[in-house]
């Protein structure tokens, strides 16, 4: 479990986090002989055409081998579906404008169903964000043109400095040595040491002394979830399946989920117990669900997902 920081300790160990990664293998399309990634084309940053076509041919080196420099917005569609060719208008507008800062791969699922299974497509239009050679976010259904802003822009900042960039860019500047915070120091070896009162005392000394500290905010915030979960049964989650009335025994749930790095699971757990509760069974599931989201940072595709939900389920 990592230490308290910018990210929470119950997100995947990965250098791009990943949304979907567990429920898709795109192994099953690399052994394919793939042409080089497209080359320059008019309009473009850095020699990327930011829209491009994919199919089973050329997916290794337009998705995942493009995935290590941007993110890439793999849209699977098609031209039967009106819904889908708005969706790839507005995406392929908004790619020209980024200027290859991610790329736009279009996929017709009528002439490449194995692209669609490997990424486990229910309906159409359905968008995934590629970055690293693994998914790291997705959306179903047509999105509004504020909408997909904001989502592309959450995947950027989410994706920010953890790849190399379009070919040409310039390499990132070597971070200066980083000098530890002896309080810092203090507050993890209580960590390592499971003594959680006297970590979050630590954490609370150094936001005292410094309110706009927000890495000790946020690792204060960690390490009460840490030191709550210690309670929570191993069998939270079949008690709260057993019983879905049940508004304590869903909290809990939810906070198993999150230690077992399933933060989509707790998140769903918390909202579907908002859509069915009412007065302080309501207050509760929310307090607990924003003290979640704390937990990660405020652009994190997760995070904005599930905070589009909580407000559907609660107006």
């Amino acid at each position: 479990m990592t230490r308290p920081g910018s990210r929470p300790p119950v997100r995947p160990s990965a250098a791009v986090p990943a949304s979907i990664a567990g429920a898709v293998d795109l192994s099953v399309l690399k052994d394919r002989p793939a042409p080089a990634p497209a080359a320059e084309a008019s309009g473009d940053a850095g020699g990327l055409a930011p829209i491009v076509d994919v199919t089973t041919a050329n997916f290794e080196a337009e998705v995942l081998q493009r995935s290590m420099q941007v993110p890439v917005i793999v849209d699977l569609g098609s031209a039967r579906s009106p819904q889908s060719q708005a969706l790839t208008r507005q995406l392929g507008q908004l790619a020209v404008e980024a200027g290859g800062t991610w790329i736009h791969a279009r996929v017709d699922v009528d002439s490449n169903p194995q692209i669609a299974q490997a990424f486990g497509v229910q309906a159409i239009p359905t968008v995934v964000a590629v970055a690293g050679g693994q998914p790291l976010a997705d959306f179903q259904g047509t999105q509004s043109d504020e909408q997909l802003r904001q989502w592309l822009q959450a995947v950027e900042q989410a994706t920010a400095g953890k790849l190399s960039g379009p070919p040409g860019s310039a390499p990132a500047a070597e971070p200066e040595p980083e000098v530890e915070d002896p309080r810092i120091v203090a507050a993890e070896e209580a960590i390592d040491e499971g003594d959680f009162d006297k970590a979050a005392a630590a954490y609370q000394a150094i936001i005292d002394a410094e309110p706009k500290n927000t890495d000790a905010v946020a690792a204060l915030r960690q390490v009460k979830f840490l030191h709550r979960v210690q309670n929570v049964a191993p069998d939270a989650v079949e008690v709260a399946d057993a019983d879905p009335g049940n508004v304590q025994a869903r909290i809990d749930a939810a906070d198993a989920e999150m230690a077992g790095q399933q933060p989509e699971q707790a998140f769903a757990r918390l909202i579907d117990g908002i859509k069915i509760s009412a007065g302080d069974d309501r207050t509760a599931l929310r307090t607990r669900l924003l003290e979640l989201f704390e937990l990660f940072d405020a652009a994190d595709p997760l995070v904005v997902s599930a905070r589009r939900k909580l407000a559907s389920a609660l107006y």
